[in-house]
């Protein structure tokens, strides 16, 4: 005889089995009905250890995902969403429940009625990551061009409080990571210093914090981003300190939004992420919803800018400032300098190299749509090593282009690194 089981939990079962979902996840080995003992040899992490479980019981299998919801909680004392389907796998063997972390009505009143509101949000957020996942060779719409030096990118999707990690290679790019995380405890959009929020944008992974600097709140270790980033400071935004990190000792994992804005993790998958990706290099788009597309879709719009950035060098070449200077708007600022300020150490530059020509390499191009108030500005990000035919190792700089009317101009450009 099958146990029901109603409520949250058996529409998350029971959506797991329906999407299909099990037959095409990367670590999907076994079939709906296998035996909960070969489920339980598979060497499952603890989110993949939960689904399976969730599966069992969409399927009608209640008592044998209670073994496996046992060992869940052996093997990762402090994830709380485990305990939390173990009991109610226990409290299943008595009577059928109406809801995912259901309470006798005498607790009812003592019950910390918030944290079962947040663990609820985070079973289905991890279903809702899991089942919808990228279609094989699909990359999020803000990768228009990368090179040999950026051999991962990673990107957040808020509306699935997902992490994911691609790989890049010759062969393209290929999902190797993702995982469950949580975002600021007021969402997405951040503007000002403590409001809370994560910001949305294209960002590079700055110097990673020394572990031992850290308090115990964020984990094993922390990777800053270089949020406000020049575009961010463009619209006035504040605030500073956004990591992606770990979490506390007692804690697997934290609720959907449960931090002061940074992207938080597991203290396992921060690890496998710090082994993983190189500072610098990494860029981190966190958008409110990835949009992923076929690489071939970007072309037209790769095509497009790239023409503007063959003008452009076309111009520098040409070592006549007046046609240089038209590509740079107005409210132009590099690190504080405004575009009079600045423009003097170009003009000296140009004198320089003549009559030689500048030369550029590992250029990387990625595209930000802003959203809802800034939605209008639409923003290319181009990374490159510039060599000047005087300089035997190149300078690497990064340009941030805006796109006003039918033309890109350049209102932030400055090195980050020389040799």
């Amino acid at each position: 005889m099958s146990l029901r089981f109603f409520g949250l939990t058996s529409l998350v079962a029971a959506s797991i089995v329906s999407s299909g979902f099990w037959h095409h996840a990367s670590y999907a080995k076994n079939k709906t009905r296998e035996k909960a003992s070969a489920v339980a040899t598979a060497p499952y992490e603890a989110e993949t250890r939960l689904i399976a479980i969730y599966k069992l019981i969409g399927s009608g299998q209640a008592r044998e995902a209670l073994p496996l919801a046992a060992q869940l909680t052996k093997n990762f004392p402090t994830f709380q969403l485990g305990h939390l389907v173990y009991a109610d796998l226990l409290n299943m063997q008595i009577k059928p429940i109406a809801k995912l972390g259901e309470l006798p009505a005498s607790l009812n009143k003592t019950a910390n009625v918030a944290s079962l509101a947040e663990l609820r949000e985070e079973s289905m957020q991890r279903v809702k990551g899991l089942q919808d996942r990228p279609l094989a060779g699909t990359i999020p719409s803000q990768i228009l061009g990368l090179t040999a030096r950026n051999k991962h990118v990673i990107a957040v999707d808020a509306s699935k409080s997902r992490l994911y990690v691609l790989e890049n290679s010759e062969a393209g790019l290929k999902l190797v990571m993702d995982t469950y995380i949580s975002v600021g405890k007021e969402g997405i959009g951040k503007y000002v210093q403590g409001d809370l929020k994560t910001p949305l944008g294209v960002y590079y992974l700055t110097t990673p914090v020394n572990p031992k600097l850290l308090a115990p709140l964020y984990g094993g270790g922390a990777l800053p981003i270089n949020y406000p980033n020049p575009f961010d400071q463009r619209l006035g935004k504040s605030g500073s300190g956004i990591w992606l990190h770990g979490t506390m000792p007692e804690r697997y994992s934290r609720p959907v939004k449960a931090t002061d804005g940074c992207v938080v993790m597991s203290n396992p998958d921060l690890q496998k992420l710090m082994a993983t990706v190189a500072v610098k290099t990494t860029p981190v788009i966190i958008a409110s919803k990835l949009q992923w597309v076929k690489p071939e879709q970007l072309t037209a719009d790769r095509s497009k800018f790239e023409t503007t950035l063959a003008s452009w060098r076309e111009a520098k070449n040409s070592g006549k400032t007046d046609r240089v200077y038209g590509f740079y708007n107005s409210d132009f600022n590099a690190y504080g300098k405004t575009l009079a300020l600045w423009w003097p150490s170009v003009q000296q530059e140009l004198e320089t190299v003549r009559p030689k020509t500048f030369q550029w390499q590992e250029v990387t191009l990625l595209n930000w749509r802003p959203e809802g108030a800034d939605k209008e500005n639409n923003v290319m990000i181009v990374t490159y090593d510039e060599i000047l035919p005087r300089r035997k190792q190149p300078v690497t700089k990064r340009q941030y282009w805006m796109q006003i009317g039918n033309q890109w101009k350049i209102f932030f450009e400055g090195v980050i690194a020389s040799s």
